[in-house]
């Protein structure tokens, strides 16, 4: 690679790291640093994995304590930690898939230990940069787990292996990215200018990640302070309706050929915004939040009740950000009606002039696309996950009972095309669910 070359690469790397540091939520952030390293080196496929504690926490966006460089206590450390896979691309798999469609929603974790490549990676700090990884020299202690390239049919050559660690020498993760391709498509191994790259890239990535974790920090002290008032509103709940978003939201974006950047960054702000869709009961009285039993509220109290929309929205008032501004629209929005019945509300009031522990006065309702659009996709992931799972008055619905009870409600309840976004990506909605009951228990 010319000079002139290298210099307008890393002039094109600056720009992606500008992109980065926009970005707010971490599980989006951490997806969109995979697709970038992959795009630098021209690599056909990687993974990006954080690292845990190694039993279930109950808050994992929080910043786990970081692993510090090797010492005399690491490995006795290390015992309590692991490395979970966040996200894994591959290129050639893609293909394989219709067009629109997403690779298979994937997530398992491995003990930190100089047997895994990822795991030698965490432990000393340094890349690895492996020309064929089924040709490993045996004094190496880690090895290459084919089964992956085995069930996928795949064939994983060229491999650099990457620790995200900060300026204050704090491991957080580990980006592995496999088989670089030349121009004309052919696997070449990693060479010296790919190593630059990346590890330039990594360095900014991983300061832009640290960012990312105070947003999420503080809105998970937020759920927080959300679930003490309402056990039902757990960190598990609020997570997944977060994810279902997300994924409900990039299905319509692309049938509605949204453009790759407003894409991305729409539904960036709205993973962060969906968790705040309940936020507004922290306002609402024990009395009535904690009541027990089905049919529990007197029409008096189903109406204090809705005042939670309007104290969510009050929480964001007078919005800095874009992130702000779509926390409130969908902490007021998330339960109106489609249709524009009465069932929906609050409706067209002063959400400002709420008087907290009042009822919510009648007004008119809101109907279709007056609904902002981040409110109508909130309003089905969260109806779904509360149908799908246990609560203090009712029983879990089956997954298969929920989705058909979506699909009844279809330009009642809900926005028709978002629902057919939602019905065509039940595989990857199951296995979030999975995802988060093998974390933890609801």
């Amino acid at each position: 690679m010319t000079a002139t070359e290298k210099e307008s690469k890393l002039k094109a790397i600056l720009e992606t790291e500008r992109l980065l540091n926009e970005i707010k939520d971490t599980d989006v952030l951490l997806e969109r640093i995979l697709t970038e390293a992959r795009s630098i080196v021209n690599a056909d496929a990687g993974s990006i994995y954080v690292i845990e504690d190694k039993t279930p926490v109950k808050n994992e966006d929080q910043i786990q304590e970081p692993i510090q460089p090797p010492n005399s206590e690491q490995s006795v450390y290390l015992k309590n930690k692991i490395l979970r896979i966040k996200y894994a691309q591959n290129d050639t798999q893609l293909k394989k898939l219709e067009p629109g469609s997403k690779s298979p929603y994937v997530y398992f974790t491995f003990d930190i230990t100089e047997k895994s490549i990822a795991g030698y990676t965490v432990l000393s700090g340094k890349i690895v940069n492996l020309p064929d990884a089924y040709c490993i020299d045996e004094s190496c202690p880690y090895s290459f787990n084919a089964s992956t390239d085995k069930a996928m049919n795949y064939r994983t050559k060229s491999m650099l292996t990457v620790p995200l660690i900060t300026t204050n020498n704090k491991t957080l993760g580990v980006l592995q990215i496999i088989n670089a391709q030349n121009e004309k498509g052919e696997q070449i191994p990693f060479d010296d200018d790919a190593i630059l790259f990346i590890n330039h890239f990594a360095s900014s990535a991983t300061q832009a990640l640290e960012h990312a974790y105070l947003t999420s920090n503080m809105i998970m002290r937020m759920q927080r302070m959300a679930e003490y008032r309402d056990p039902k509103e757990t960190y598990q709940h609020v997570q997944r309706v977060s994810e279902f978003a997300k994924e409900i939201y990039d299905k319509w974006a692309i049938s509605k050929h949204i453009p790759k950047e407003e894409m991305q960054k729409y539904g960036d702000i709205l993973k962060i915004a969906a968790k705040c869709h309940d936020l507004g009961k922290v306002g609402v009285s024990d009395v009535i939040l904690k009541k027990p039993g089905p049919g529990r509220f007197t029409e008096e109290e189903r109406n204090i009740m809705k005042g939670h929309t309007c104290i969510g929205a009050i929480l964001f008032t007078e919005p800095e950000s874009e992130l702000d501004s779509m926390a409130l629209e969908v902490a007021l929005r998330h339960h109106e009606w489609w249709d524009g019945s009465e069932n929906g509300y609050p409706g067209k009031i002063n959400y400002n002039q709420y008087v907290t522990g009042e009822p919510v006065p009648k007004a008119e309702p809101l109907k279709g696309t007056e609904i902002p659009l981040s409110a109508r996709i909130v309003a089905i992931a969260d109806v779904f996950d509360a149908l799908s799972h246990k609560r203090v008055y009712k029983s879990a619905w089956s997954v298969d009972d929920a989705f058909i009870e979506i699909q009844k409600l279809s330009g009642r309840q809900f926005d028709p095309e978002l629902v057919l976004a939602f019905l065509s990506i039940k595989e990857r909605i199951c296995a979030i669910n999975s995802r988060w009951e093998s974390k933890a228990g609801d």
